[in-house]
């Protein structure tokens, strides 16, 4: 199926749909997230590599540093000097007419290897704003979109996935800055291949910058360590300059608790009544989450304004917890409110999963799927989600 494409319209297999006379729409029906497996062609794999929706306006400016942390203020300052210095002349080529080369060219033309640091590594826990700092340093460098990238680890690997490792070297090396989100270190053997992208990548002057995620065994607070960080990539290390960004987790800073579930009916007929809605049993979508690649989770979330999910329960193994997590990433970056009857978000994840090598992947989803379940929340009266128009 396309991404334009809508998918099949769906009845709720529980509830039904709506009676008559509850203010929804007569003849309307939720889309299904399990009625899509959209084709994502590589061209667009490329193009998507700007920060996503909910960073769009993302600013050094717009960031709110807490008084408390004085690293977090601290880290503006260095990431803006940063983005100043990225040198103009960065890369191998210049505006559209590069774009096109680089499609096609043979070898990339070799530039000098730039001498220091050419890299930043975010350094800092969950839910401190480093995503929010990432994409303003891409809004700050003076580039045009088509020579700046921004993308997590898992959306890069998939780009060299579509090209081939040579042409995402071409493809990459007229850009002045590659932003990296989550940069995963659970894999050895991706953690080499991108680490050697990367390092192609600055031989031609591209700009890094990154954050990272927890290595297994890695308990802690939730945060990796740079020096760790540092270790694992190797030949790269002298590139980048750490920088520590503390706090807590901004998502809950101040903030009342996410609501609690609702029951079945109320999250059906909140689907029925909300327009680009979609209406899923969560056992079910995690079975589809398990056909369709983490690289089409983007465009399967492709026109869906809210997500309302019935039956929601603890995820049952490992391999499906890490797609809900990649689920869960999409949805916030589209600012998709979730609405949902069943557990709590925060008791989609064993013990044993939040004590595990992937404990700060887990922790990211509740936080992020519990700020989304708070933008729901008018949604379960009628209401237009929060930030959304009545």
């Amino acid at each position: 199926m396309s991404p334009s494409q809508p998918s099949s319209p769906q009845t709720d297999p529980i509830a039904g749909p709506p009676a008559d006379g509850d203010g929804t729409s007569p003849g309307t029906s939720p889309a299904a997230l399990t009625a899509r497996a959209p084709h994502v062609p590589a061209d667009r794999l490329v193009a998507e590599m700007v920060p996503p929706p909910r960073f769009q306006d993302a600013r050094f400016d717009t960031y709110i540093p807490d008084a408390k942390q004085p690293s977090q203020g601290q880290a503006v300052q260095v990431l803006s000097d940063f983005a100043d210095s990225i040198d103009a002349g960065a890369g191998t080529g210049t505006g559209k007419a590069a774009g096109k080369r680089r499609w096609f060219a043979r070898n990339p033309k070799k530039a000098t290897a730039p001498q220091g640091p050419r890299g930043v590594y975010l350094d800092g826990g969950y839910g401190v704003g480093k995503t929010h700092l990432l994409a303003s340093l891409w809004h700050a460098t003076p580039a045009p979109a088509e020579r700046k990238a921004f993308g997590t680890f898992v959306e890069l690997t998939n780009l060299v996935g579509a090209l081939g490792f040579q042409q995402t070297i071409r493809t990459l090396s007229d850009h002045k800055l590659l932003c990296i989100d989550e940069f995963e270190l659970d894999d050895p053997g991706d953690t080499v291949l991108v680490s050697t992208l990367l390092g192609k990548l600055v031989d031609n002057g591209v700009a890094l910058a990154a954050t990272s995620n927890t290595l297994p065994g890695k308990l802690g607070e939730g945060r990796f360590a740079a020096t760790d960080f540092l270790r694992e990539i190797q030949g790269l290390s002298a590139r980048f300059r750490p920088l520590r960004i503390d706090g807590e987790d901004y998502r809950h800073r101040g903030l009342p608790e996410a609501p609690a579930p609702y029951d079945d009916e109320t999250v059906t007929r909140a689907a029925y009544r909300t327009p680009g809605a979609s209406l899923d049993d969560f056992p079910s979508l995690l079975t589809h989450l398990s056909k369709v690649h983490p690289s089409r989770y983007g465009a399967m979330c492709d026109g869906i304004e809210a997500v309302c999910l019935t039956d929601v329960q603890a995820v049952p193994d490992q391999s499906t917890a890490l797609r809900l997590v990649v689920l869960a990433d999409r949805l916030y970056d589209r600012e998709v409110p979730v609405l949902a009857s069943g557990k709590a978000f925060d008791e989609l994840f064993s013990d044993e999963m939040l004590r595990g090598g992937y404990r700060k992947k887990y922790f990211r989803a509740i936080s992020r799927l519990t700020a989304l379940a708070r933008d729901a929340k008018p949604l379960a009266t009628g209401g237009a989600p929060w930030g959304g128009a009545a």
